[in-house]
């Protein structure tokens, strides 16, 4: 079965830190690039940082430039999205994202003032 399976979630408070992980299964992990997307209650989905299939190439979103890292395992079948110095305006569900299966289950991120 193919699927993707976000964790590490949670409340934090401004200033702080967490490790979303996504662990892909049922496919090839390791050729595919992928994408951390977020989705603010009432906002559009918005693309937050995404990483080649070999981890060689990283793109991040502006917003997020600085603070956010996105990096890979593909030992593991995992991508990271490490995020420093939150802000409550990172609020947000975090999805990972594969053309080949489309978004996971998603993991609650909440940075409150």
């Amino acid at each position: 079965q193919e699927q993707l399976v976000e964790s590490g979630g949670g409340l934090v408070h401004a200033g702080g830190s967490l490790r979303l992980s996504c662990v892909a299964s049922g496919f090839t992990f390791s050729e595919y690039p992928m994408r951390w997307y977020r989705q603010a209650p009432g906002r559009e989905r918005e693309l937050v940082a995404g990483i080649s299939s070999n981890g060689g190439s990283t793109s991040l979103a502006d917003s997020v430039k600085g603070r956010f890292t996105i990096s890979r395992d593909n030992a593991k079948n995992t991508v990271y999205l490490q995020m420093n110095s939150l802000k409550p305006e990172d609020t947000a569900v975090y999805y990972c994202y594969c053309y080949r299966l489309g978004w996971g289950q998603g993991t609650q991120v909440t940075v409150s003032s």
